[in-house]
């Protein structure tokens, strides 16, 4: 059964033009396409509110252009360098940090927030969106793995909106509406089997653990289909992007994990597919950009021209599908071992929030060179272990047994864990110390261990 997050858009919201929109991670691949949609179609458009974290300097291109009140920046210094790059006359209010993000995503101007920045940063300001009623375009779904219970529950008292901007989780949205499956808040009979979604197996398919651990920086950045941010394309790379997107899918649309699957589909045209109780499946295809599903979110219910080229099947030749190799690719099976914890109990014991904090520093670890590729899934698996074993605080370095040594705890304590052992994710707070003490934890270990590169960390 689909029993989607949210409500869908109301009449009042698809009527409205032009749909004002706050851009959060407006200078990142999602933020730039969204912009690309939007002065393309400038009735239907009118830019609210940017935010640009570090790139200060695209920021200020960005914001001359559209000239929106509100702008935000990830510190003083960059609130600084902005002011000094925006043109004479314009002088827009400039929001600083984690809670200036969370005050552009509730602004009274803006009806649509399109939540784009990378990873466990973008929980806040997407929590700040659904509390405040918007309709909200979601492209970082590290908010739903790290707290997709809570959202769902927001949306049920506040009528807040999720469309999915994901191209795999788009995919399914369509391939489900065209069913309507989604009518009367997602209670549709038991018409939907399976929800295939699709991997297109990263730069190193085939590729065996004994390859993989001398792979570079610059190979896992090179992705044959996809042109995306360097956090997001090593995530292509180790396959946690699906295992995140596995999660994702969970709280999406409330299908039991064993009706979510994943298949390796090289060509990523096909997005996904939606099986149906009669075997049949749907699915959706079309040219790999990204204009395709964010066009598809902001004007929702409207089809508009995306200005990206036509599928050409001919061209395509052929489409192949296959299994993943979880055993040189493992950040899949842990995504899935995360997941059979949370739907055991919403918020899994804080594993989501371990789950991907680890994953966050080991990426950003093998990026500037300190780790090697398959160190990524050895130490996220170290962390998950740990985590579930308990380990005790400590201010320094636990010598009480081989696999404790932590700068600091990751395990909730009595007053964050219900009495059933669930996982109170209504805290952000807590959700936030727990990725902080996961992130010390696993510089530690990477520190202690030096650069690797076997799966050793």
């Amino acid at each position: 059964m689909i029993r989607y997050i949210s409500r869908m858009p109301d009449r009042a919201w698809e009527d409205a033009t032009p749909r004002t929109v706050a851009l959060l991670g407006s200078t990142g691949s999602i933020g730039t396409s969204a912009l690309k949609v939007i002065e393309a179609h400038p009735g239907l458009f009118q830019v609210a509110a940017l935010a640009g974290a570090r790139n200060v300097r695209l920021l200020a291109e960005q914001a001359a252009r559209h000239r929106p009140a509100h702008l935000g920046v990830l510190d003083e210094t960059g609130a600084k360098e902005l002011r000094a790059l925006l043109p004479a006359g314009y002088a827009p209010e400039i929001h600083v940090g984690p809670e200036g993000y969370a005050a552009l995503a509730v602004l009274p101007d803006a009806s649509t927030v399109l939540s784009a920045q990378v990873g466990a940063a973008g929980l806040r300001a997407t929590v700040a969106a659904a509390r405040a009623g918007k309709v909200i375009c979601l492209a970082n779904k590290e908010s739903l793995v790290l707290a997709g219970a809570l959202i769902r529950q927001i949306c049920a008292e506040t009528g807040a909106v999720v469309l999915p901007v994901d191209s795999e989780h788009n995919a399914v949205f369509q391939a489900l509406r065209v069913h309507d499956t989604l009518q009367d808040g997602g209670r549709a009979p038991h018409a939907v089997r399976r929800v295939i979604l699709t991997a297109s197996g990263g730069p190193f398919r085939g590729r065996d653990r004994a390859f993989l651990s001398t792979v570079t920086r610059e190979q896992a950045l090179n992705h044959p289909n996809w042109s995306m941010g360097a956090k997001i394309t090593i995530d292509s790379a180790t396959l946690m992007n699906k295992g995140l997107e596995v999660i994702e899918a969970y709280h999406l649309y409330g299908v039991a994990p064993e009706s979510i699957e994943v298949v390796v589909h090289p060509q990523s045209i096909v997005h996904s597919l939606v099986e149906y109780a009669d075997g049949s499946q749907i699915a959706h295809l079309g040219t790999p950009d990204m204009r395709i599903a964010i066009a598809y979110c902001m004007a929702w219910p409207h089809c508009v021209d995306t200005g990206v080229a036509p599928l050409d099947l001919v061209r395509v030749g052929s489409l192949t599908f296959e299994a993943p190799d979880l055993s040189s690719f493992p950040c899949l099976a842990l995504a899935r071992r995360v997941l059979a914890r949370e739907a055991r109990s919403p918020g899994g014991a804080g594993l989501p929030v371990v789950l991907n904090a680890a994953n966050e520093v080991a990426v950003d670890l093998f990026l500037h060179g300190r780790i090697g590729f398959m160190d990524i899934p050895a130490l996220i698996e170290r962390a998950l272990d740990a985590h579930e074993a308990g380990t005790p605080d400590t201010n320094g370095p636990d010598t009480s047994g081989p696999d404790t040594s932590s700068p600091a705890t990751a395990e909730p304590d009595a007053a964050s864990t219900g009495t059933d052992g669930t996982f109170l994710m209504h805290d952000i707070d807590h959700i936030e110390a727990l990725d902080a003490a996961t992130r010390r934890r696993v510089r530690h270990w990477a520190d202690a261990a030096g650069t690797q590169g076997t799966g050793n960390a």
